[in-house]
């Protein structure tokens, strides 16, 4: 198929808040033209696009992936659904034997926890065995969990003597590397101990930065006891939290023909081949757009949506417009929506002129509010996310049909 990409960008204000943290505890910044950034890192909104397809219920659970140390846990029991004479410990260490056969990791139990338990005046140390898990976080789809537990049960005679048979490691082996779901089509694996079966992430989702200089701030909290009397004056807890407030520019891209290469020949067998791709498009654009990392929400309640979203859909390469913002925004009329919108209004039909394919590149916009009017010239103005989604889902595919 030809080569084609989809640019998501997204202005989002989002008041005091710390929503992704670094070791300190402090919002996570960067320097960039020359003075200190809001930022939000890309794994951040990762997670938080990974988890909206779940709570949003945009996919159904077997086009989705589970990425954990405790794989073992996870097979061991598809495994006992399976079979329930095969359970508890025999059911791990087959578990454990069968993912360490397919892809090559080391699957360990880790070393003995130790708990005491009092016996009278004296303790007595009780040792308890952990379940195995791998040294790295591990992603496997629904699917290859599913064909790896029929595995199991084929191998659990004999798993060495099974995994011996070239045919049978082989099997469990693509096994491993087909059928992959959206999730990992989309962000891609790494397997450190067995490179052939990584998978190349279709999407690459940038820092998310604000258009403006940010300086953090330090809120001082305390909290009452509500049993003190009046003689017990002063707080039962002080502390203090840091935070900021900021517009943010976020732009993430994806090579959809990764995408259909990543997720092969489809995941289900009764439908065409372009709608796996239009599902995964679908579910990415609406669940990046309206996602948000959910550090110290409780504290900050910072629910923002985007300003405004312009989606690209083009066959050159993936373009940022970070750089418009490499000189920070001033707001000196008060706000910085108004500002970012003027300066990617004048500077996004430049970088088109210069650098793109204006016949062979469409454009969405999705805005909101008198702020972001002077993007109404950019693209096709969509009235709402679900009918964003609805529009770029049926582009990707019918690109993906004309270019076989």
């Amino acid at each position: 198929m030809n080569r084609i990409f989809l640019d998501v960008h997204a202005l989002q204000t989002v008041p005091p808040s710390n929503i992704n943290r670094d070791d300190t505890g402090a919002p996570k910044t960067a320097v960039y033209g020359g003075v200190p950034r809001a930022r939000v890192s890309s794994q951040a909104w990762k997670r938080a696009t990974r988890t909206y397809f779940t709570d949003q219920q945009l996919l159904e659970p077997s086009e989705l992936g589970v990425r954990t140390k405790k794989v073992a846990e996870v097979l061991a029991e598809r495994i006992t659904a399976l079979d329930s004479t095969l359970n508890g410990p025999e059911a791990l260490a087959l578990a454990a034997e069968v993912i360490q056969g397919a892809t090559g990791s080391t699957i360990e139990v880790p070393q003995r926890k130790k708990s005491k338990k009092k016996a009278g005046d004296d303790d007595s140390v009780e040792e308890t065995a952990a379940a195995p898990t791998s040294k790295y976080l591990m992603f496997l789809s629904a699917r290859q969990l599913d064909g790896l537990a029929q595995i199991a049960l084929d191998a659990a005679a004999d798993v060495k003597a099974y995994f011996k048979n070239k045919e049978n490691k082989a099997r469990a082996k693509e096994i491993a590397d087909t059928l992959h779901s959206v999730d990992i089509a989309l962000f891609g694996r790494m397997v450190a101990d067995s490179a052939d079966i990584n998978v190349d992430a279709a999407v690459q989702v940038a820092h998310a930065i604000s258009v403006h200089r940010v300086e953090n701030e330090s809120d001082y909290y305390t909290a009452v006891d509500d049993e003190n009397t009046d003689a017990e004056p002063g707080a039962g807890m002080i502390g203090t939290v840091d935070f900021n407030s900021a517009t943010l520019y976020r732009y993430a891209a994806l090579n959809v023909h990764q995408l259909r290469s990543n997720l092969g020949e489809g995941l289900r067998e009764d439908e065409p081949l372009t709608t796996p791709v239009r599902r995964a498009v679908e579910a990415f654009v609406h669940g990046f757009i309206a996602s948000l990392p959910t550090g110290k929400i409780n504290t900050f309640g910072n629910h923002t949506m985007p300003d405004a979203v312009i989606v690209k859909l083009r066959t050159t390469r993936p373009v940022s417009f970070a750089s418009v913002f490499e000189e920070p925004v001033r707001g000196e009329d008060g706000g910085y929506v108004k500002d970012a919108c003027e300066r990617l209004a004048q500077y996004v039909p430049s970088v088109e002129r210069a650098y793109g394919d204006e016949d062979s590149t469409q454009t969405w916009v999705l805005r909101v509010g008198a702020s972001t009017e002077k993007l109404a010239g950019l693209g096709e103005e969509i009235p709402s996310l679900t009918t964003l989604v609805a529009s770029v889902g049926r582009a990707v595919a019918d690109h993906v049909e004309q270019g076989g």
